[in-house]
């Protein structure tokens, strides 16, 4: 089976881009190469990168791994947990 290009609307990319943005910001806060972190991450630089600017093929797994090596994978727990319109279509 092809792998199939990811292909995201407008609004989606942007949260995506921004993620990305947010995850750079961090590492460069802690003063850390992206050969660091990669190595750390057991991902490739060029994995790194494409987080880094927001790429969506690159797979949820490695995100959580440069979070964790960021000492940021508390916030992933934060994901889809405040699901207010669920809880609204729960009570109704």
């Amino acid at each position: 089976m092809a792998n199939k290009k990811i292909v995201l609307l407008p609004k989606s990319r942007k949260i995506l881009v921004e993620v990305g943005q947010n995850i750079k910001l961090a590492r460069l806060r802690r003063k850390l190469s992206s050969k660091q972190v990669a190595e750390r991450a057991n991902v490739g630089r060029t994995t790194l990168h494409n987080i880094e600017n927001g790429d969506p093929g690159v797979s949820i797994g490695a995100y959580l791994q440069i979070l964790m090596v960021l000492r940021l994978g508390e916030d992933f727990l934060g994901l889809a947990q405040d699901d207010e319109l669920g809880r609204k279509l729960q009570d109704a």
